[in-house]
């Protein structure tokens, strides 16, 4: 986008001007004395030729030194932010050496610059003398021998160089331009595709009174990022409407995925999957989505107020319900003790944080406050101390109520309650 925004501003305006430029003044030049501007035009290709490459090598430098002077940056942002974790295994010498490493790229880059913006200044210089050298010995010469005035030497000298000098440092101009169109290629090209799993479609189906029963059947997956691997091999479940089922196991077996299948983010490739006897591919996505709540292991809260990150499950709801679903969710107690209750900006950039148990609670209310069919919960406890895990289990337990819920855990214990 940076590329596409640099080519579509002035730089195209710039490079026509310099066009005008160079062609205008080679034709003035041309008619006041032909003969003058021939011996002119030997030496411009030169003059060009450095400007375009000090503005190249200079360009090129000042990318690398911003680049390596943003990689300190973020080194030092980086340790900010997590000082306690520096502090705690005293990595400070280690942190400020690979700060200094940054920084010695960047100083190395600076200097780099200041060497090329040297050389090609002095080039520069050189080839302006020498043309202002040859141009004027045969202007005189012209001069003497009757074909033009003295002051016609000045004029055809100068609208010539001062075209090309132009030309020379629009040239650079040319590179921007068609890095912004690749740029805006590949921009289009994804605007353009036609996704697969389109969220924003309006086909499909809905299901006016449905109950809430999943059918998996045979089904069999890989992620296409790797689609060597296959992380389903013909699994089958059937899950009741108002039925709990826990999926347990090991880390990468599986339970995840078929979280995704069912919240289509992926298409399985073999078997079926259906609700309340409808094949899911057949439903409407945003539908779909919309009778589905789902609570994952590290929710992510946005840095607003509590009550607009719950309304994000449904921005058609009243305070009221937002409270009761808080409730439900075991999550009004605390919401209510804090500076503004439910006004009060959560999350990092400059929000009040909340507890692992806390941040649960409010996505448990997020998920709710959807009144979903069905409920996901993807290791909603397992990062929650003892205290904590009692109370977001008992507001899945009572979340769970009356829907189908689907939750996954690494320890069948962890579900007892159901």
């Amino acid at each position: 986008m940076e590329k596409i925004k640099d080519g579509a501003s002035d730089k195209i305006s710039i490079l026509l001007q310099a066009i005008g430029a160079l062609i205008s003044g080679l034709a003035i030049a041309t008619y006041q004395s032909w003969r003058m501007t021939l011996v002119v035009v030997v030496v411009i290709p030169f003059v060009i030729l450095s400007l375009y490459g000090s503005a190249r090598s200079i360009s090129a430098a000042i990318y690398k030194q911003m680049n390596a002077y943003s990689a300190a940056g973020g080194v030092a942002e980086e340790v900010i932010s997590g000082i306690r974790t520096v502090m705690a295994f005293s990595a400070q010498p280690f942190e400020i050496e690979r700060y200094r490493k940054h920084l010695a790229k960047g100083k190395a880059v600076g200097i780099q610059k200041a060497g090329f913006t040297g050389f090609f200044s002095g080039l520069y210089q050189f080839f302006m003398f020498v043309a202002m050298g040859i141009s004027f010995w045969y202007g005189i010469q012209l001069v003497v021998w009757g074909l033009i005035e003295p002051g016609t030497v000045f004029s055809v000298f100068w609208c010539a160089l001062i075209g090309a000098i132009r030309m020379g440092a629009a040239i650079p101009q040319i590179a921007v331009i068609l890095g912004a169109k690749s740029a805006a290629g590949e921009i289009f090209s994804i605007i353009d595709r036609k996704p697969d799993l389109d969220s924003s479609s309006k086909s499909g189906r809905t299901i006016s009174d449905f109950q809430g029963r999943i059918n998996i059947d045979n089904v069999h997956f890989r992620y296409p990022s790797r689609p060597e691997i296959k992380i389903l091999n013909g699994i089958s479940l059937e899950v009741n409407p108002g039925q709990t089922v826990a999926l347990v196991g090991h880390s990468g077996c599986g339970k995840s995925t078929i979280i995704s299948l069912l919240m289509r983010y992926y298409e399985h490739e073999q078997g079926s999957i259906t609700l309340d006897g409808i094949p899911i591919e057949d439903l409407n996505i945003q539908w779909l989505r919309g009778i589905i709540g789902i609570v994952s292991q590290e929710p992510n809260l946005f840095h607003c107020s509590i009550y607009e990150n719950i309304q994000m499950g449904n921005d058609n709801v009243s305070k009221e319900e937002i409270i009761q679903a808080c409730k439900d969710a075991n999550a009004h107690d605390f919401i209510v003790k804090l500076p503004l209750g439910y006004e009060t900006k959560i999350g990092d950039g400059g929000g009040i944080k909340l507890s692992g148990g806390q941040k649960q609670r409010i996505a448990i209310a997020r998920a709710l406050i959807r009144k979903p069919r069905i409920l996901l919960l993807d290791e909603a406890t397992s990062a929650l101390d003892t205290e904590s895990e009692r109370l977001v289990q008992g507001a899945l337990d009572k979340a769970s109520t009356g829907r189908t819920t689907i939750t996954i855990a690494h320890r069948l214990s962890t579900w007892n309650t159901f």
